[in-house]
């Protein structure tokens, strides 16, 4: 231990600074809990991360299902159920095809954050922190799966209780 004054090493117990006469400052003592509290925190963020990637696997399967079933059904491989807006209809060929690449490029993407998230979380990384929070985010709006994980997520990520516990994982 050393003098807040005059840098002056200090012997342990020593009251004052032998040089400068200061007093000497009081042992700080650890958080009582706080280990138990981390080791609590650390099981809440690794179940996160877990549900994370079922629901980046859930997403990625019921988008290729969807994906699936509407270029059959707009490709007129239902027979005369396949009637839909993009078959003979006023608007170019081209369209069609443009908005299932563009929503498939959305299931990607939106995938891929959730991977990413997932494994930020599991690694216990601070960027993996920020990403989870910014999927949570885009999630809110994917009722009602997509909207659960995202609160549950808000509540373990945000705040300064959870932001100093994530800092303190190992």
């Amino acid at each position: 231990m050393f003098c807040s004054g005059c840098g002056q090493a200090l012997a342990s117990g020593q009251p004052f600074c032998p040089q400068c006469g200061r007093p000497a400052a009081a042992v700080v003592p650890p958080i009582p809990g706080l280990q138990f509290q981390v080791e609590s925190y650390a099981g809440k963020v690794k179940a996160l991360s877990i549900v994370w990637f079922i629901y980046a696997a859930f997403s990625l399967l019921t988008g290729i299902a969807a994906l699936t079933f509407a270029q059959a059904f707009f490709s007129n491989h239902f027979g005369a159920w396949g009637h839909g807006p993009w078959s003979n209809g006023p608007g170019p060929e081209w369209f069609g095809p443009a908005i299932l690449h563009f929503v498939w490029v959305v299931l990607m993407v939106r995938t891929g954050l959730a991977l990413v998230a997932a494994w930020g979380l599991l690694e216990r990384t601070q960027w993996g922190r920020i990403v989870a929070i910014v999927a949570a985010f885009l999630s809110l709006l994917k009722f009602p799966f997509g909207t659960a994980l995202g609160i549950w997520t808000l509540v373990v990520l945000l705040g300064y209780r959870n932001t100093t516990l994530y800092e303190q994982l190992p």
